[in-house]
C-alpha cells in the first residue's frame, strides 16, 4: 500500500503514482483525511504486507517510511535528488513493463546494511528468470542510489534503458514495531554526532 502525507502537491502525487508502477502488486490510496491508525487497520485487515508513506518539503519528495506488517520493523529514509520518470531524458515507448524485477544490491556489508537490504528486498516478489527488468540499490557512504532499468541483448551487447524514477535514500531510523506504535523500541537511529564522525560508514 502506497500513500502520501496530507495535502500532497501534484509532484508528490506523481511520485506516488510512479512508485505504484515500480512496485509489483502495490496499490495507491489518496491520504485525504485518513488518520494513520485507520490506514494501518485497513492494511492489516486486507493482508497488506508493506505500507509506504511518502513525504515532501515544499513540493519536493524528501522522505519515505517503509512499514512491514504485521509486526514491523518500520524504516525511515530521507530522499535526495529525486528525479521523476517524466523528468528523465530517456524516451520510453509503450507501457512500462510490470514484470517482477531482478534486484541488485551493492555494498551492504555490515549487520545494519544486511538488515536494510532485507527490508528493501521484501518489497518485491521473486522474479522469473527471463524478466528484463532490473532495480538496483547501490550503497556509497550510506547513501543508497536507487535506479530502475530494463535491458535488452543484441548478440553480446547489453543495452540498458533507464525507466525512473531515480533518487538517493539515506536511512535515519529503524523502529522494531509498526508505524502507529509510538512505544515501539528503536532498533537503530542516526544521531547528530554520527554525521560528523570521520569516514565511518554504517551500511
Amino acid at each position: 500500500m502506497i500513500t502520501t502525507s496530507r495535502d500532497p502537491s501534484s509532484r508528490l502525487l506523481q511520485f506516488a503514482k510512479e512508485m505504484k508502477i515500480l512496485l509489483p502488486n502495490s496499490q495507491r490510496i489518496n491520504r485525504g483525511n485518513h488518520v494513520l491508525d485507520d490506514i494501518v487497520k485497513t492494511c492489516k485487515a486486507g493482508d497488506i504486507t508493506e505500507l509506504i508513506i511518502l513525504h515532501e518539503h515544499r513540493g519536493i519528495p524528501d522522505s519515505m517510511i517503509v512499514c512491514h506488517f504485521p509486526y514491523g520493523p518500520t524504516a525511515y529514509f530521507s530522499l535526495h535528488n529525486v528525479i521523476l520518470r517524466h523528468d528523465l531524458k530517456t524516451e520510453i515507448s509503450g507501457a512500462i513493463s510490470e514484470a517482477y524485477p531482478h534486484l541488485i544490491f551493492n555494498d551492504f556489508q555490515t549487520t545494519l546494511g544486511k538488515r536494510v537490504k532485507n527490508i528493501l528486498k521484501y518489497l518485491f516478489p521473486v522474479p522469473k528468470e527471463d524478466s528484463k527488468r532490473v532495480i538496483s540499490f547501490c550503497n556509497r557512504e550510506d547513501f543508497i542510489s536507487f535506479r530502475h532499468h530494463t535491458y535488452s541483448k543484441d548478440g553480446k551487447d547489453i543495452e540498458l534503458t533507464e525507466l525512473g524514477p531515480r533518487f538517493e535514500m539515506k536511512l535515519y531510523e529503524i523502529k522494531m514495531g509498526t508505524i502507529e506504535n509510538v512505544d515501539a523500541d528503536t532498533e537503530w537511529v542516526l544521531r547528530p554526532f554520527m554525521n560528523t564522525s570521520k569516514k565511518r560508514d554504517f551500511l
